[in-house]
């Protein structure tokens, strides 16, 4: 025996239990208010900016063009159904909310690192951004959730697109050179 009093042990196993219970209720208070995710909040408010800056809106949210812009943030990056149609085929923006659910952080730096889709995707901007530029636009991405269908597949140059899409023109013939 120790010496102390067996009443002294249990109080010291019930103070233990209390301070487990009251931190977990802590946590899940905190979760309940939003706050947990404050931890990232300027993650995801630089990536938020990041979506806009780089023009990801534009083509990966429907309407965003055409309305200034003025689309509510619970549909940004759900993808289109806008074709994007030029000689390498009939290519869409992709569903980045639920792409980006499918993918790791460290998954997406890869991708994004070396990806090259087909046009008009602008990828040697997404390459020309810092890891932290990616990590926070990955978390604004995220934060967002998974939300949306995916977008249609990519149509070959020999086939007719369904509408609506835009049409690239052809690239003009070389110049004549000059004798």
């Amino acid at each position: 025996m120790s010496g102390k009093p067996r009443h002294f042990s249990q109080r010291i196993k019930r103070m233990k239990t209390l301070k487990i219970v009251l931190t977990g209720g802590c946590l899940l208070f905190c979760v309940s208010l939003g706050l947990a995710e404050e931890i990232d909040g300027e993650l995801v408010k630089r990536g938020r900016y990041i979506s806009i800056i780089a023009g990801c809106n534009d083509c990966h949210t429907s309407g965003y063009l055409l309305s200034n812009g003025n689309v509510p943030e619970k549909d940004w990056l759900t993808g289109d159904i806008l074709g994007w149609r030029g000689p390498w085929g009939t290519t869409y923006p992709a569903n980045l909310r639920l792409y980006m659910n499918s993918l790791s952080e460290d998954q997406w730096l890869q991708v994004a690192r070396t990806f090259t889709p087909r046009p008009p995707m602008p990828w040697s901007n997404v390459r020309a951004m810092t890891d932290d530029d990616l990590s926070a636009l990955y978390h604004f991405i995220r934060y967002l959730g998974p939300a949306g269908e995916p977008a249609p597949t990519f149509v070959p140059p020999d086939q007719e697109p369904p509408p609506p899409y835009a049409t690239f023109p052809p690239p003009p013939p070389p110049m004549p050179k000059n004798p």
